[in-house]
């Protein structure tokens, strides 16, 4: 199965381009833009690759909320448009979106059919590709996943180890619950997704994937501090004591059964994940 990638140089792009060899071809900003959503969905209608999965987003959380129009480009109006043109070939097109298109209420995990609800522009611009890529009726699968780390780009394990190179306690917000995911768990999920599509396209729609168990940051920080044997303490607070331009969910647990159920996909355990990370990262 040859495999187009929208992105090259995020985390989840990188881990496709290593897991997926030669029949993996990704591409950076240069040879698509998503800020021109015509032009990507060109690339489409002349592709030979067999799937297609969009790797590519504007994650600034924070930085959303003063360019949401920007935003809804790149994480709305691109998708829309390269899914319209993969319908138009019967490409399977697998999405990469966010538990952040939910209002982070309750304590039940999140199921793929809840109504949606984004606390900020970041969110909205995600459910807007959303929408945009299930009106487009080609086959496809959307993947919201959360807390995405890796030993590139730029995530939360990386900041904690900075971090604990200058002190040795640290404030973690205790109220926030999710599943982190390592961007390789993601890209073999997408690429079992991409071929399960390829071989029954009526397997459409929305999934939810994500690391178990479900923990809050603290104690993500906790299990990175003590992988890495480091001794540095961590206090739990509120996220009221950590105020962030953009309000974060703060339920982020995501259902991730009807994966499993239909691709054979399983939730992987981070903490596994994240002794692989760092031990390449120590590497």
């Amino acid at each position: 199965m040859k495999v187009l990638v929208f992105g090259k140089t995020g985390q989840v792009a990188t881990e496709l381009a290593r897991i997926g060899g030669d029949e993996v071809i990704c591409l950076d900003r240069t040879q698509a833009n998503l800020t021109e959503p015509e032009a990507c969905a060109a690339i489409l209608r002349e592709t030979n690759a067999d799937a297609v999965i969009n790797a590519a987003a504007y994650t600034a959380v924070d930085k959303a909320e003063e360019e949401e129009a920007l935003a809804t480009v790149i994480n709305g109006d691109a998708p829309a448009a390269m899914a319209r043109a993969a319908a138009g070939r019967r490409l399977p097109f697998v999405h990469i979106s966010t538990d952040y298109v939910f209002d982070g209420s309750g304590t039940r995990p999140w199921r793929p059919d809840d109504g949606t609800g984004p606390l900020g522009a970041y969110g909205r611009s995600k459910l807007a590709g959303e929408r945009g890529i299930a009106a487009a009726e080609g086959p496809h699968a959307i993947l919201r996943t959360s807390w995405v780390f890796s030993a590139h780009g730029n995530n939360f394990v990386k900041t904690m180890l900075r971090l604990a190179g200058k002190t040795d306690h640290l404030r973690i917000v205790e109220d926030q619950i999710g599943g982190p995911t390592e961007a390789g768990d993601i890209a073999r999920a997408c690429l079992t997704v991409a071929r399960g599509l390829l071989a029954s396209p009526d397997r459409s729609g929305v999934y939810h994937f994500s690391g178990a168990p479900d923990a809050s940051w603290a104690d993500f920080a906790r299990e990175i501090f003590s992988r890495a044997g480091l001794e540095v303490s961590v206090e739990g607070i509120p996220s009221s004591e950590y105020p962030t331009t953009a309000t974060r969910p703060k339920n982020s647990r995501l259902d991730c059964t009807t994966l499993e159920e239909r691709f054979g996909v399983a939730r992987p355990d981070w903490r596994e994940s994240l002794g692989r990370v760092l031990a390449e990262l120590s590497a």
